[in-house]
């Protein structure tokens, strides 16, 4: 286990504020807390953030998101079968935008996702990306400590 270098909440109780407004824009609109909770648990495998992926997990429970498909979603490509059009064109994009510095978004990732999700809602899922992306940052930068496991 990794020592905690700092608690951002205790330190500064202001800090999170943008995020969780941004948090309230995301979870508030037409995506659905079962598609969220596949973006952040992509975007953490990728970025390796414990703290994110044990917390989007329970919510994907939550979320009835199947278990099946947390099980093999670092390896959605291979079983396309288990997650719908719009999942796939979903995590595509989380898998584009989080590692962003490799290709970019390339223009068939973008057309996926455009073709699955209203433009109005375009912005939703980019700054759910996003937002995954910077608390995934915080995490792993602050060695944020998982929380205890109940008894």
């Amino acid at each position: 286990m990794t020592t905690e270098r700092m608690n951002i909440q205790q330190v500064d109780p202001h800090a999170y504020q943008p995020m969780f407004a941004m948090e309230k824009y995301i979870h508030g609109g037409p995506l659905g807390e079962d598609l969220l909770a596949l973006v952040k648990i992509r975007a953490s495998q990728i970025n390796g953030c414990a703290y994110c992926l044990d917390m989007h997990a329970k919510e994907a429970r939550a979320a009835n998101v199947d278990q099946r498909k947390l099980d093999v979603l670092a390896g959605w490509r291979e079983a396309t079968a288990l997650y719908t059009e719009r999942e796939q064109a979903a995590i595509a994009l989380t898998e584009a935008v989080t590692m962003i510095s490799a290709d970019g978004v390339p223009d068939h990732v973008w057309k996926a996702a455009s073709a699955h999700f209203q433009e109005k809602e375009m912005p939703m899922l980019l700054m759910a990306i996003a937002a995954i992306n910077v608390w995934n940052r915080l995490a792993i930068a602050t060695h944020q400590a998982l929380p205890d496991m109940p008894a």
